[in-house]
């Protein structure tokens, strides 16, 4: 069948089951956009209010499902507003395909109107990337994008392609997808007898979970064990809903603003089972100190993260699910202890934050949010305390719950991404956590909201500050609050809905938020929440950079 290379591209979509795509059109990409017009009973386009929006909601929407996002932009402009959402999912490990037009190959290396070398840009932050100037490799390098995207550990791949080739007539045949195959290649049985050693002569085994598990669907693997070894279990941010979060062995986040739990865990532990995390600085603090008298077992993927941050004892490459398959029998049962009580009696006393909710508190927020939703919601966040009270407060017990940018702390990206898990998710609430400092970034995809009617509610912790970097100013600039206070700027959060047509509430005490909430998941409609709390509240506990457990910060 001969096709144009715009339907071919819609074609190629189809083939791997790409339902939606996010974007904005422009000059190079005007062909396309012409056969996403004549295809639009086939694939949906979401247009967003700007490029990065659009690379949020391809974000968004993968971490809903787990199939590849995608995202289209044009040449120049277009296309390096994309890098802060590829950059997101790339240290995020999100898969994505970014599809970028480029002026005509006639005029590429001519400083022409909007060219840009996407291609060189984003290298670093790709597992790969293609520039297209013939049409006839169109076809390959779309399906061949798609297996990379999901392959091994997952990430963004880009694909620029010059306008010329989007017009050149080539021949279609229709091919079945490449089957993604489990990735245990680099198993030794060596490597698990000797990791099932550690864990049998182990008495405190802890297991520290991150978003591996969720990648690789080992959630039932990983309950498994840690019921077996009754090992308490810590999780990443990019792990929360992997293993329950009501589950009497989980101890909830570690690290940075982890619950003292989970950190006394890593210090006392000797064996820490890692899986499919990788000990970054904000879980991680002090190497030397973080966990001195433990035989560290890592599990991964990849195998650059193996001993990449923390010695390890024994490393494991490979597919999660695979290889927690081939421990299992391996290991023996490990009747409750001693360590248990332990650890049962730091969960008691240690709570991340119980002073008394006699205002509107974050506490109180996201305990209402997860009690109106029986726990069900999706919950997107900006990036700063907001994020952390969304990780600390809110119990995840089922995985792919929580959107969040974990390793690039992208301010403004839960807007956008909200808007790609949601319509991802339809028969689901997705529910926004905002700081007004994030909100403000990337407000304008209220207009998206707005026009396609997505029943996304945000809530927006309203504290007049950029919270975070107030409260490192606070504790280590001795409170010079250098270009945080936001009292003073605009716009009105409810004013700015009304504009856009936003069913909107404002909320000072814990009976109005209560009341708007209930409203709002009843109504089903796009709603803000704008809820006003202290400017110095604070995310505690808190261990400064580089530091250990002993450094905690708790008032």
């Amino acid at each position: 069948m001969k096709i144009n290379g715009s339907q071919l591209i819609i074609e190629c979509l189809l083939e791997q089951g790409v339902d939606t795509i996010f974007g904005y059109p422009g000059g190079a990409v005007l062909n396309i956009y012409d056969a996403l017009y004549k295809n639009s009973d086939r694939i949906t386009h979401i247009l967003t209010a700007h490029e990065q929006g659009a690379a949020h909601a391809a974000d968004g929407y993968a971490r809903a499902t787990g199939k590849v996002g995608v995202v289209l932009a044009t040449s120049g402009p277009g296309a390096t507003n994309l890098v802060t959402g590829i950059a997101t999912a790339y240290m995020d490990s999100i898969p994505m395909v970014a599809i970028t037009g480029n002026v005509g190959a006639s005029l590429i290396g001519k400083d022409s109107f909007q060219e840009v070398d996407i291609t060189g840009i984003t290298m670093p932050i790709t597992k790969h990337n293609y520039f297209v100037t013939d049409a006839n490799e169109l076809a390959d390098v779309i399906r061949e994008a798609f297996f990379i995207a999901q392959d091994g550990r997952p990430g963004p791949v880009l694909i620029d392609i010059t306008k010329n080739a989007t017009a050149q007539n080539v021949e279609y045949n229709k091919k079945d997808p490449k089957k993604i195959t489990k990735q245990t290649h680099n198993f030794k049985d060596s490597s698990f007898e000797n990791a099932a050693l550690i864990i049998n002569e182990s008495k405190k085994p802890f297991i520290y979970m991150g978003g591996g598990v969720i990648i690789s669907k080992a959630y039932a693997e990983l309950k498994e064990l840690a019921e077996k070894i009754n090992a308490p279990v810590a999780s990443s941010m990019m792990g929360l809903g992997a293993f329950p979060g009501s589950h009497e062995l989980a101890t909830g986040l570690i690290g940075m603003h982890g619950n003292l739990t989970s950190n006394f865990c890593a210090r006392d532990c000797d064996c820490l089972i890692a899986l499919g995390a990788r000990f970054s600085d904000r879980v991680a603090g002090d190497i030397e100190r973080f966990c001195p008298n433990a035989r560290v077992i890592q599990i991964d993927v990849d195998a650059a993260e193996i001993g990449k941050n923390v010695p390890v004892h024994q490393g494991i490459i490979g597919d999660l699910k695979e290889a927690l398959t081939k421990l299992m029998p391996l290991v023996n049962s490990r009747a409750k202890d001693e360590w248990n009580e332990t650890v049962a009696e730091w969960k008691g006393k240690y709570k991340y934050d119980y002073r008394p909710l006699d205002k509107l508190r974050p506490r109180y927020i996201m305990e209402e949010i997860y009690r109106l939703t029986d726990g069900k919601a999706i919950i997107a966040t900006e990036v700063g305390q907001h994020q952390l009270w969304a990780s600390q407060f809110y119990k995840y017990d089922y995985p792919r719950k929580l959107i969040t940018s974990g390793g690039l702390g992208t301010m403004g990206y839960g807007l956008g991404a909200s808007i790609g898990a949601q319509i991802a998710k339809p028969e689901e609430q997705v529910v926004l956590i905002a700081g007004d400092g994030c909100f403000r970034m990337n407000l304008v995809e209220l207009g998206t909201i707005a026009a396609y009617q997505v029943p996304v509610i945000v809530i927006i912790f309203n504290n007049q500050t950029l919270g975070m970097v107030r409260q490192w100013q606070t504790n280590f600039y001795d409170k010079r609050y250098s270009q945080t206070t936001l009292s003073e700027r605009k716009p009105d959060f409810n004013m700015l809905a009304d504009a856009f047509g936003i069913q909107n509430f404002k909320a000072a005490t814990k009976e109005e938020f209560s009341d708007a909430l209930d409203k709002a998941l009843k109504s089903r409609k796009p709603t803000i929440i704008n809820s006003l709390i202290d400017i110095d509240e604070k995310v505690l506990p808190m261990i400064p950079a580089g530091k250990s457990v002993e450094d905690t910060i708790l008032e």
